[in-house]
């Protein structure tokens, strides 16, 4: 029986900028316009390292924006509330659970958000072993943070499988030898996963 990896945001929890800015801002310019300053802009890749704050990235957001910072703070709420958990995917990982397949978490987040996620959420323990960017500071697609997972967990990368929606992610796991699926939702990934565990 294969290990297999799932990442989160995308596959296990909703992620969608657009929708969190739509449901934020009404003025279309707006939308575009924060989307640029805040999910598009390398600060944010930082704070998934975990190489800044969330207080941080929202006092560099506030200087590039001239935005209010209770707006801000806001927006970041609003982050947080969209990450509603894909009842699909919770259900697929409750099956590959029960039948003892060893499952994982690798995940590009901030700590911040990693713990607010783990008061939020009750599926956390189906994995034997959970690695959060922030933590380390090391992230996908770098081969550091998947040689970290194996290592930590005495995995062999040809074993395993790993589940992302980020094609630059596959890829990099694909070169360290790890099966990997591209996911586009529940469905597909459990009838591509199948193929592998049997």
């Amino acid at each position: 029986m294969r290990n297999v990896i799932f990442d989160l945001g995308g596959v296990v929890l909703e992620w969608s900028p657009d929708r969190i800015l739509e449901s934020y801002y009404e003025d279309p310019q707006m939308r575009a316009i924060m989307k640029t300053a805040l999910f598009l802009h390398p600060d944010w890749l930082q704070l998934d390292r975990g190489t800044l704050t969330e207080a941080e990235v929202l006092v560099r957001l506030a200087d590039r924006t001239h935005r209010p910072p209770p707006e801000l703070e806001g927006l970041l709420e609003a982050v947080r509330a969209s990450l509603h958990a894909k009842s699909a995917t919770v259900a697929l990982l409750t099956r590959l659970h029960e039948r003892r397949v060893p499952l994982y978490c690798l995940s590009n987040m901030s700590s911040e958000m990693y713990r607010y996620l783990r008061q939020r959420h009750s599926f956390w323990s189906v994995f034997q072993g959970i690695v959060i960017s922030g933590e380390l500071q090391i992230m996908k697609p770098e081969r550091e943070i998947f040689e970290y997972l194996l290592q930590r967990f005495g995995l062999t990368a040809a074993d395993c499988v790993f589940i992302d929606d980020s094609t630059a992610n596959i890829e990099a796991a694909r070169a360290l030898g790890i099966q990997a699926l591209w996911f586009q939702n529940a469905g597909q990934c459990e009838i591509d996963l199948e193929r592998l565990l049997n």
